[in-house]
């Protein structure tokens, strides 16, 4: 990035169901708790952004945190909304319209699967779409996963394993919505909900909020000896012939996805390469996107995860963690607030205060990557 973006306060609202709770008080909690985990009084916040995709008018969280002026953008990107956040907080800093920010992110979903709605015209699709079931996200999801398997010679129990380390996580995370861990036999035995995806090989909507208070380097340094520096942060779209969401055709030759070229960008940016990443937290809305992430993010080729999750690699002790915080599959998502939930956890994890899910190692580069419909990607870079 052309200038120094650092974060000095997080906050998060856990992530679950939350009854009697809207989403914008969710929203108010994580931002004060960022705000006072960076020492800042809501006076000093410059400029700020919200999403969300079920609330209509996020920018109308300033009632409750203060009526000060700022200005306000309310920005939706589907399940990259976090990553753009924070990219939008840092075009404020870099252009001079501000020195410090937040960011926050909120959602509260009703239960059952995520769907792109009823009505196709709005999305420049025909009916058809929605008559052969891709309106639905599962089914889908289900076969793009099943299509990698056959190219790749990726097995059901690759998936497995993906689900019980991010139930394992999960386990260890207090703010988890989902904090039991089960064994390979109990997602195995799970119902079959589009094969080859099982129940607990996907996450479910929730609820949540999660807030970051942003500026630039030097402003940092009045708040914090130990900021957290974002140095990269990417957003891509997909391109033709990149099979995603709402483009599941190709043409003859394939192309890269929109999390390869937000990966491979960010990286330049950031001047590391994917062997420099101690700690990932990467799209899982079920376990065959964790898989094909893995490979979508340099962590490894396609078809190398099964033995990267048979040796424990991506385990919180292994080479590379990934979802060190149960990920999506153990918090489940609402889709405002879980980008920005994935650098919370990288933010822990760089400071040293994940607690239980503290990777042992010295952790100084974390790594994040959101992915959504209609096929965007978005991917940060953070260094301690």
């Amino acid at each position: 990035m052309n200038q120094d973006i650092a974060i000095i306060g997080i906050g998060l609202h856990p992530f679950g169901r939350h009854e009697g709770v809207s989403a914008m008080q969710m929203g108010v909690d994580a931002a004060n708790q960022a705000l006072e985990d960076a020492g800042v009084d809501w006076k000093a916040i410059q400029f700020a952004c919200a999403g969300s995709l079920e609330v209509t008018q996020p920018d109308s969280i300033i009632k409750f945190l203060g009526l000060t002026g700022i200005p306000f953008t309310s920005i939706f990107n589907g399940c990259a909304t976090g990553g753009s956040l924070l990219l939008n907080a840092s075009h404020h800093i870099m252009s001079g319209a501000g020195e410090i920010g937040i960011a926050i992110g909120f959602d509260k979903h009703p239960k059952g699967a995520f769907s792109v709605g009823d009505d196709m015209a709005g999305l420049g699709l025909g009916q058809w779409y929605g008559e052969t079931g891709l309106a639905l996200n599962p089914q889908f999801f289900a076969m793009k996963t099943r299509r990698y398997m056959h190219d790749h010679g990726i097995t059901e129990d690759c998936l497995t394993r993906v689900a019980v380390k991010n139930f394992e996580n999960g386990s260890r995370n207090p703010a988890a919505w989902r904090r039991k861990a089960l064994d390979a036999e109990a997602i195995d035995n799970s119902p079959m909900v589009c094969d080859p995806l099982r129940q607990y090989h996907f996450c479910s909507p929730s609820e949540g909020a999660a807030a970051m208070v942003v500026c630039s380097a030097e402003v940092a340094r009045r708040y914090t000896t130990n900021p957290i520096l974002l140095k990269a942060d990417v957003f891509k779209t997909r391109l033709y012939g990149s099979f995603e969401t709402m483009s599941p055709s190709n043409p003859a030759e394939d192309v890269p996805s929109p999390t390869t070229q937000a990966s491979q960008a960010a990286y330049e940016i950031a001047g590391i390469g994917p062997q420099d990443v101690d700690v990932a937290q990467v799209q899982d809305t079920e376990a065959g996107h964790e898989i094909m992430h893995m490979a979508e993010n340099g962590f490894c080729k396609d078809g190398e995860q099964e033995a990267l999750l048979r040796d424990g690699a991506t385990k919180i002790g292994g080479r590379i963690p990934i979802n060190t915080d149960g990920g999506l599959m153990a918090n489940g998502e609402p889709i405002g607030a879980s980008g920005l939930r994935q650098v919370y956890e990288v933010c822990l994890q760089l400071r040293g205060q994940a607690g239980a899910r503290q990777i042992p190692k010295a952790v100084r580069t974390g790594y994040t990557q959101v992915y959504g419909f209609p096929g965007v990607s978005c991917v940060t870079i953070l260094s301690s």
